[in-house]
């Protein structure tokens, strides 16, 4: 006998069927009447019980590109922008101040070479540590604690009593100053992908600004209370950005690889309401990453050759960066392209007694043509800006990078034509146009191709090493070239050569390319 019998007159439900258990059925020998205990169970033939549907996630970089391009990144580009001003102010003081020091302490060629490698060696050795620490702990608190550290020791430096003690301070703004590139990692990281190629090469013009603002303030402070009012001043505007950085908050995307996220969202909505946009629908996500900002993943089997051949590049953009600017009042002073170098333009020392004649010190201030001809030069660091913008958007960041690498092989080179003065100060501007170019496509490159866990560590690291060709150019610019201009020129064309063919051939190209959170 069947267990289950199917009574198709009973009602069914859930549009199944009903089934009914015969339980206990008795029977005997004498056909007595069973007794029967029925029960019903319905059956679902339909669909399933609905599940509980999975919760949508999205990332910072989703978050970014969600709330697009706003008011909150216009107040991002002027604060984080002018901390170039800043920067440039400082580093650029030592060309201005260098000659009123150099009379004032009676001070020998190499001693006045000294301030400026002292600088980049603060700078260098900085770099690394800042990056570390800006892995680690932020970027928003180490550059907050570069500024605090620079605006002190700057105006220290304003009372220095002596030569050496001149040395030491500026040795120590040098590190403060190195803690700024952590204004650009903030702006890289909040940036969406297409705006990237457009909004940071134009911080140039933020140093371009305060390159312009201290040879401006020079021209007439130091010839009316003196250089060290200027220095004074000139640390005015790094105080005031540290007021203005509590408008910027820190990096979302290092919040959230270190897994706070609760401040990553409260970030990025932040960003969404100033911008009147939202943020993508579900919860932020983002992997918690434990080895944060370590030496050994830059030169991991990933990162080895790309890593190896930025640090060629930097390393040349620097060094023919200040080899420009220290190389073009000797050029323009003494004439070195025609050979007919100026006595008197060699030692400007009044001569009052014969021991003074004899001495190796060369007095010479700055006269109003030599201020004018900085300016001009100086400017054409914004020359090339557009078409800087347009090759690292549609030609990519390696193929512009080696361009403008090539080309300033090819002027160097011809600053070795006896020209005019007019046309020795049209190739420099051009030069300082194509140096400028060369560091916009390198920071960028370098911020986008590192993720977020080793990005400060890689980009101070850079900068570090870069400040070594800073520190060699002036030997180069003012030591080699007034013993062999040619000498001086074939070096510097020759590494930006080296520098061209690494560009080329660097195995990533991060046009388009959203930033990478992990290794």
């Amino acid at each position: 006998m069947h267990s289950n019998i199917f009574f198709p007159s009973l009602p069914c439900f859930h549009q199944g069927r009903c089934v009914v258990n015969l339980k206990n059925l008795k029977m005997t020998s004498k056909q007595t009447e069973p007794v029967t205990f029925i029960s019903l169970r319905k059956l679902s033939l339909g669909s399933p019980e609905p599940q509980l549907k999975e919760q949508k996630t999205f990332t910072v970089e989703d978050a970014v590109e969600t709330i697009g391009f706003g008011r909150f990144h216009i107040a991002l580009f002027l604060i984080m922008g002018s901390t170039g001003v800043a920067e440039a102010m400082e580093i650029m003081l030592i060309a201005v101040v260098s000659p009123v020091i150099r009379c004032e302490w009676q001070l020998e060629n190499w001693q006045v070479a000294l301030v400026t490698t002292m600088v980049f060696f603060g700078y260098m050795i900085f770099s690394i540590l800042f990056g570390l620490l800006a892995d680690r702990y932020g970027r928003w608190k180490i550059l907050l604690i570069s500024f605090l550290w620079g605006a002190y020791f700057s105006l220290l430096t304003s009372f220095s009593p002596s030569y050496i003690w001149f040395v030491f301070l500026r040795t120590m703004v040098g590190c403060g100053v190195s803690g700024h590139a952590q204004g650009l990692i903030i702006k890289t990281e909040f940036l969406p992908t297409k705006y990237r190629g457009y909004m940071l090469p134009l911080s140039q013009v933020f140093w371009l600004v305060g390159s312009l603002l201290i040879i401006g303030l020079a021209s007439v402070v130091v010839p009316t209370i003196g250089w060290r009012w200027l220095i004074r001043i000139a640390s005015i505007p790094g105080i005031v950005l540290i007021l203005a950085f509590k408008f910027i908050p820190e990096s979302a995307r290092f919040n959230v690889s270190t897994g706070n996220t609760q401040a990553a969202l409260a970030t990025l909505q932040h960003i969404a309401r100033m911008n009147r946009s939202a943020l993508p629908e579900g919860r932020l996500v983002e992997p918690v990453l434990e080895k944060r900002g370590r030496f050994a993943d830059l030169l991991g089997a990933k990162y080895l050759r790309t890593t190896l051949q930025i640090w060629v590049i930097w390393l040349g953009i620097s060094f023919a960066y200040y080899g420009v600017i220290l190389a073009s009042t000797e050029l323009l002073e003494r004439d070195l392209v025609c050979g007919s170098r100026s006595e008197s333009s060699a030692v400007a020392v009044p001569v009052e007694a014969s021991e003074e004649s004899q001495s190796p010190c060369h007095c010479h201030l700055f006269a109003a043509s030599d201020y004018r001809t900085m300016i001009i030069s100086t400017v054409g660091e914004i020359a090339l800006n557009p078409l800087n913008i347009l090759g690292i958007n549609f030609l990519g960041r390696r193929l512009s990078l080696s361009i403008t690498m090539g080309c300033t092989a090819l002027f160097f080179l011809l600053l070795n034509i006896c020209t005019s003065s007019s046309g020795l100060i049209g190739f420099l501007f051009m030069l300082r146009a194509l140096v400028a170019a060369n560091f916009n496509t390198i920071y960028i490159y370098t911020a986008e191709v590192y993720p977020t866990t080793m990005r400060a560590l890689g980009m101070g690291i850079s900068g570090s090493l870069c400040r070594i060709g800073a520190m060699v150019a002036p030997f180069i610019s003012q030591v080699l070239m007034s013993t062999s201009l040619l000498g001086a020129l074939c070096l510097f064309s020759s590494v930006c050569v080296v520098c061209a063919i690494s560009a080329f051939t660097l195995p990533i190209e991060t046009k388009g390319r959203a930033l990478q959170q992990i290794k």
